[in-house]
């Protein structure tokens, strides 16, 4: 089972880094509905996060009470996937607030 979960997290992130260099220069959305992450604006990146916290959230308590985990797992699962969440939220607010900063300066 371990293999298995290094296999999709392996394809995960050759997906995202793909994804990454595609849409890299291209014009991100800040307004509207865009289903790809990698088309946004770091501050639509920064929204589409907060809005993933309560299905993270939900996520969890359903993964607990379906599959019966022991509650050691389901604490290490949780604060693995907070922490997560915090980086990428932090890291979309600090890019979103540097390049509002450098688009003010023009």
């Amino acid at each position: 089972m371990p293999y298995e979960i290094i296999i999709v997290l392996f394809i995960t992130l050759i997906v995202s880094l793909i994804l990454s260099v595609i849409f890299k220069n291209k014009e991100k959305k800040d307004t509207g509905f865009v289903f790809s992450y990698y088309k946004l604006s770091y501050r639509r990146k920064m929204i589409r996060t907060l809005w993933m916290l309560p299905i993270m959230v939900i996520s969890l308590m359903a993964i607990y009470l379906f599959v019966g985990e022991n509650l050691n797992e389901m604490i290490m699962a949780s604060i693995f996937l907070l922490l997560i969440f915090l980086i990428q939220f932090s890291y979309n607010y600090l890019k979103w607030k540097k390049y509002k900063k450098n688009s003010n300066n023009f």
